[in-house]
């Protein structure tokens, strides 16, 4: 089959795009409204939150000790030995600003964002979200606005989470490597501010909600049975790293360096 022409890649991305824009007025517009759907929110803020925690430590622990070691590594070599002991700043920067949301985020993206689509998309399938209508349900309020606000919530709580797990395992390796602790921990203290850590939480919560909402909208519009399930949920996988890395650069330089600036 015949890829589409440009103009018709362009309708697409536009009838897409549009598509997201509506769900996420929808979502937004009915997020306080009753009735509230607190069974399923809960059970949601369990599913994001609780049940991540071992991919979200593994991935964080080894994600500061590679950026430690390439720091250990850069410092040593570029600048001179012992001034290895001024990596903790850098390092700890880099870690909250950039590499802990972006990493907590693709991770939430791979393992909830697919669920969520994998699970809306079946009741797609099977008629169930017809029933919710016929029924008088709001499928956006019923299924979208609970699992919306718990990515919203929960991916900032994992991503500082992360950054704890990141810069305790970023100052072990520099510990073990015979770097003087105190001198290392006083220069991460002094120069590593509030709204650093601030700053990497707005983008999580950000991350957050762009994936309960594209797992939820390519859940809303699977077809095709199984195997629509199936490309549904990669697609929605795919759309949502993506959309991460790309919204990850924009707001990087839309937040202000630090507080003064």
């Amino acid at each position: 089959m015949p890829s589409p022409a440009p103009p018709a890649l362009v309708q697409k991305f536009l009838l897409q795009a549009g598509q997201v824009g509506r769900l996420f007025w929808a979502t937004s517009r009915n997020l306080f409204r009753r009735p509230w759907e607190k069974a399923i929110f809960l059970q949601q803020l369990e599913e994001v939150g609780v049940r991540s925690l071992p991919v979200v430590s593994i991935t964080a622990a080894f994600g500061g000790l590679v950026f430690a070691l390439q720091a250990y590594v850069g410092f040593h070599r570029y600048v001179g030995v012992g001034s290895e002991v001024y990596g903790g700043p850098i390092i700890s920067l880099g870690l909250v600003k950039e590499l802990i949301p972006i990493l907590v985020g693709l991770m939430v993206a791979g393992r909830v964002g697919s669920a969520m689509t994998a699970e809306i998309g079946t009741m797609r399938i099977t008629e169930q979200i017809d029933a919710l209508f016929s029924l008088g349900a709001d499928p956006v309020r019923y299924l979208v606005v609970p699992r919306t606000l718990a990515c919203f919530i929960m991916v900032p709580i994992l991503t500082l989470y992360g950054d704890v797990i990141g810069i305790a395992f970023g100052y072990l390796y520099h510990i073990l490597m015979g770097v003087n602790r105190f001198v290392y921990l006083r220069n991460t203290l002094l120069y590593l501010e509030f709204w650093d850590i601030i700053s990497g939480l707005i983008k999580a919560a950000v991350f957050g909600i762009v994936i309960a909402i594209i797992g939820c909208w390519q859940g809303l519009e699977t077809r095709g049975g199984a195997e629509g399930v199936g490309r549904a949920t990669t697609r929605a996988v795919v759309i949502a790293s993506i959309a991460i890395l790309i919204l990850n650069f924009f707001l990087s330089r839309a937040l202000p360096a630090t507080l003064g600036s």
